[in-house]
């Protein structure tokens, strides 16, 4: 408000001064930051649309620490996905694994865990020994493994991030990743497979260690202290991480009236300022943010085909349109079109262009998604066209 008032104070003033318009100096009012961070940089993002909400210093690189393990964990999810490995399998700890300091979850050499017993280890209790051991076992060894994330990495555009080893121990100037870069490879964990919260939900769980000394018990107790915070929002992960370099970091996820938002937090002082720091910016986030998504879209008819196998073609939509809106405006009046071609030429491949379903909001168009074909169709040849002919003549 004081902002404001300076600013038409300073506009009557201006214009009725007799130097109006010739001093060499202007006056700029400038708005406050939405929330004031302690970190010296941070991105919140929305999770179905990735639209950046707000950011300080997002593309800055910076020694990520732990949340390093979010990408370790989009690899073992991607090879559990493809059936390259399960979650019952049998992994065998190295000496190598068994010899990570920093935060551990104690394995000892020789010592069976299941994929999913290790995954509770990364995701809780950020077990630098679990990680190494699960690269191991996906890749032969870390550095292939780190390959692997990096390759990963750069697929999902993430032009910051420099992976040097599988859970962010190494405190290397080399080691970076940016803000933005883990919002990224967060969406991409959280939405692909959701299941990890049922992992990153968990406050405190009991592991066996089971070794030639016998059978132990182990608790395991969640890093994210965001969980036990009083929120006005559902905390759902993620992950945190810190070391010297990288002071502390932590990447948060949650979900309110479905809308699910990712809080990135890295070089904040101290660990209390890292979960303030994303606290505020999760309540700025539901503060200003409305969510439009679509999942009952119109239904679709056929398009007719020139040429091929078949007359028509039948279509499908591409994805879920979401709007995402920080200005507080009315979703109800958003309204649907769907604009078709009149027609498409043989060949027809799975998944071309038939048109498009249009979203417009107080006359404005906000976006849109492509309508596509569902099926191939051929180029009719000589004996088609004979056979449509005949069968036209017997109707």
């Amino acid at each position: 408000m004081r902002n404001k008032l300076c600013a038409l104070f300073l506009a009557a003033l201006m214009s009725l001064s007799p130097w109006a318009g010739r001093l060499p100096f202007t006056f700029a009012v400038f708005a406050q930051e939405p929330v004031a961070l302690s970190a010296p940089s941070a991105v919140l993002m929305e999770a179905s649309t990735g639209q950046v909400i707000y950011e300080k210093s997002g593309d800055e690189k910076r020694s990520p620490a732990s949340i390093t393990k979010i990408m370790t964990l989009i690899l073992i999810f991607d090879a559990l996905e493809s059936g390259k490995i399960q979650m019952t399998d049998e992994v065998v700890t190295s000496a190598y694994a068994k010899s990570m300091g920093g935060s551990q979850v104690f394995l000892e050499e020789g010592e069976i865990q299941t994929v999913e017993t290790l995954i509770k280890c990364i995701v809780i209790a950020s077990g630098n020994d679990a990680c190494v051991a699960m690269a191991e076992y996906i890749a032969g060894s870390e550095p292939e493994f780190v390959r692997m994330m990096n390759e990963r990495a750069a697929g999902l555009g993430m032009e910051q991030t420099n992976f040097e080893d599988c859970c962010g121990l190494t405190d290397s100037p080399t080691h970076v990743t940016s803000a933005r870069d883990v919002a990224v490879m967060s969406r991409e964990l959280i939405n692909h497979y959701p299941q990890i919260h049922n992992y990153s939900t968990i406050w405190m769980e009991n592991i066996t260690h089971v070794t030639a000394q016998g059978a132990k018990e182990f608790g395991l107790a969640n890093t994210n202290k965001l969980l036990k915070m009083a929120n006005s929002f559902e905390v759902t992960g993620l992950k945190t991480g810190s070391t010297s370099l990288a002071k502390y970091c932590v990447s948060a996820t949650a979900e309110k009236d479905g809308i699910r938002l990712i809080a990135v937090v890295m070089g904040a002082p101290d660990y209390k300022a890292r979960f303030s720091d994303a606290q505020q910016l999760l309540n700025y986030g539901y503060a200003n943010c409305r969510l439009y998504e679509d999942t009952d879209p119109p239904a679709l008819t056929s398009v007719p085909v020139k040429g091929g196998v078949k007359d028509q073609v039948q279509l499908a939509y591409s994805g879920v349109f979401s709007y995402l809106s920080l200005s507080g405006e009315d979703l109800s009046g958003i309204q649907r079109e769907v604009k078709l071609a009149q027609d498409l030429k043989a060949p027809v491949e799975i998944g071309q262009k038939a048109g498009v379903l249009e979203y417009t909001l107080n006359g404005r168009v906000i976006g849109s998604i492509d309508i596509v074909s569902k099926e191939a169709i051929e180029r009719a040849g000589y004996l088609d066209e004979l056979k449509k002919l005949a069968a036209g003549w017997l109707c």
